[in-house]
């Protein structure tokens, strides 16, 4: 009788192999879907300001501000628009397309310690900067400590 040796982890090499193939696969086809159907969502970087306010970058090149709109309600910032094809170059004449086109919607909670009423939004080469600064009563204060003699 032959000996095999166990080797309990090349199963799951094995099985973790497969799945990357099958995650691998989807994630094209989800990508060919999203080009097709015209939906497709802009990166964004979103952080916070040693001014006390978040700031919400997202790349939407080659659009003008009427085709980009910026809500704040009920604590949820939403960016939406749509980016279109380039009017000057007819659809039969593109040899290849590979960057997306169609309708965009972000949304973003916000935490309760935003000032809704003082939200900024700039656009500026490609690139939109919402500015979202946080309530006076929630910034930080600096308290005087006295010290008795």
């Amino acid at each position: 009788m032959a000996m095999t040796r166990f080797e309990p982890f090349r199963e799951f090499a094995t099985l973790q192999e497969r799945m990357n193939r099958l995650f691998g696969d989807a994630y094209l086809r989800q990508d060919d879907n999203v080009a097709a159907s015209g939906t497709w969502a802009p990166p964004v970087d979103i952080y916070e300001t040693a001014d006390h306010a978040i700031v919400v970058k997202a790349e939407l090149p080659d659009m003008t501000r009427e085709d980009i709109e910026v809500t704040v309600e009920q604590n949820t910032l939403t960016v939406r628009g749509t980016k279109k094809l380039p009017a000057d170059v007819k659809e039969e004449q593109f040899r290849r397309i590979e960057r997306t086109y169609g309708t965009f919607s972000r949304s973003f909670t916000l935490p309760n310690t935003v000032d809704a009423t003082k939200v900024g939004a700039d656009y500026r080469n490609g690139v939109l900067t919402v500015t979202l600064p946080f309530r006076e009563e929630s910034r930080p204060r600096t308290i005087t400590v006295e010290v008795a003699a």
